[in-house]
């Protein structure tokens, strides 16, 4: 891999272009969105105009069984290759080590029973207590064949995990550690690369949930040191697929989940049920927007072509959405952490966190919020987002949970005013 070229920010960038982004998303010209602002993109953010349109050309000319010597056939065949051979590059990793699957929920399952394939009576794994369920409950299964699961507690008052934290758990019997790279609910992005280096020192596998990170910029999982790495797609401009990337030393290590015919297959070995044909084809339609992204914001640069250096484009155009984000963040947070009302869950700048605001507010339930800010034509949400444990260790109880406000580069200076007023009229 090529090593980490100079920040962004001293190569030629132009402002960030709001319009350019929103003119290729096709719901920002639907009638029927006309108004509505989508402040809940943690639950599924709007799909790209490339993702459609390839999406809709699958379906309508090739979509039959793949890979056979027919032109529509061989066409099909070619384009889930082209989806592969781009997103591997976009990460930074080999093709084998890139897994599509129907969900992230079922590719967490998968690689759980993969380890259960290969670690022997008395072994352990860490999992923490920010996880989302789909993560948590995967691996707490496990203590059904014999494995103890350790958790991996959070700071009761504020959701966040800790080095201290992790070191009290590992121990010469841990093969795996699960946690996240960004909670779905707290938001505070997590030192990864540094929790990865502590556990490979112990021999054992990192996992990380980049569920709730990846729409603000698709990572690289060898900069982070993570062994694996998980995302889905629909929370990232795209099809609903899961994404899995393993690293190399690992696939060899974990039992095959596939058919027995496909156990020297990598890529294949952790996909017992194949996903959809046209969403793997329309993968490759986040990559095209990623790309039309950089090329638009990053005319000057040597890396223009984006084709020509993936990951240096897929590095600066992390920075560039982070960027983003915080500005568009920071005002609600601003508003959120000078109200004494209000309980906001992690941390109250835009350093060191995603735009991802979870918070409760005294006498008002969140559903009721929620409710009145649909009523406005504002789109939040409210709960306990499947990262049940956390908020149980809150203090919150799970089945009120809390209201979320999750916004993405696409949202606008005018909708995070808009939900501001908003709430001072409810909270008033």
């Amino acid at each position: 891999m090529s090593a980490v070229p100079e920040p962004a920010a001293e190569r030629t960038r132009r402002p960030f272009d709001t319009d350019f982004v929103r003119s290729h998303f096709p719901a920002f010209a639907d009638p029927g969105l006309d108004g509505f602002a989508h402040l809940e993109n943690a639950g599924g953010s709007y799909a790209s105009a490339p993702v459609i349109e390839r999406l809709e050309r699958f379906y309508r000319s090739t979509k039959l069984q793949p890979y056979y010597p027919s032109v529509p056939s061989t066409r099909g065949g070619e384009a889930m290759d082209e989806a592969r051979t781009r997103l591997a590059a976009w990460m930074g990793v080999t093709q084998d080590e890139l897994v599509f699957g129907p969900s992230t929920t079922q590719n967490t399952y998968v690689l759980a029973q993969a380890l259960r394939g290969w670690m022997q009576p008395g072994d352990e794994v860490v999992i923490s207590r920010q996880d989302h369920e789909a993560n948590r409950g995967a691996f707490h299964r496990l203590e059904q064949e014999g494995f103890r699961v350790r958790e991996w507690a959070v700071d009761p008052q504020t959701g966040e995990l800790s080095t201290a934290g992790l070191e009290a758990v590992l121990n010469e019997r841990t093969r795996a550690v699960a946690f996240t790279h960004c909670s779905n609910v707290v938001g505070s992005v997590n030192p990864v690369r540094e929790w990865c280096e502590r556990i490979r020192a112990t021999g054992a596998m990192s996992i990380v949930d980049g569920v709730s990170y990846a729409p603000h910029g698709i990572p690289q999982p060898a900069d982070l040191g993570a062994d694996v790495y998980l995302y889905s797609l629909y929370k990232v401009y795209g099809p609903h697929l899961g994404i899995m990337t393993v690293a190399t030393q690992w696939h060899e290590k974990l039992a095959n989940q596939g058919h027995f015919f496909n156990a020297g297959a990598a890529r294949l070995r952790l996909a017992p049920a194949g996903p959809d044909h046209a969403q793997v084809a329309a993968a490759a339609g986040v990559v095209d927007y990623l790309e039309l992204l950089h090329r638009h914001h990053f005319p000057g640069s040597a890396t223009s072509s984006a084709a020509n250096d993936p990951s240096t484009a897929a590095r600066e155009v992390h920075d560039l959405l982070r960027a983003r984000e915080k500005q568009l963040v920071t005002p609600l947070l601003d508003w959120l952490a000078a109200r004494p009302d209000v309980r906001m869950i992690g941390r109250t700048t835009a350093g060191g966190r995603a735009p991802t605001v979870s918070f409760t507010v005294s006498n008002k339930s969140p559903r009721d919020i929620c409710e009145t800010l649909a009523h406005q034509n504002i789109g939040t949400g409210y709960g306990n987002f499947y990262a049940y444990r956390l908020v149980e260790d809150l203090g919150i109880d799970p089945a009120v949970g809390v209201l979320r406000c999750s916004l993405v580069h696409y949202n606008t200076e005018e909708e995070v005013a808009r939900l501001i007023s908003a709430l001072g009229e409810i909270l008033s």
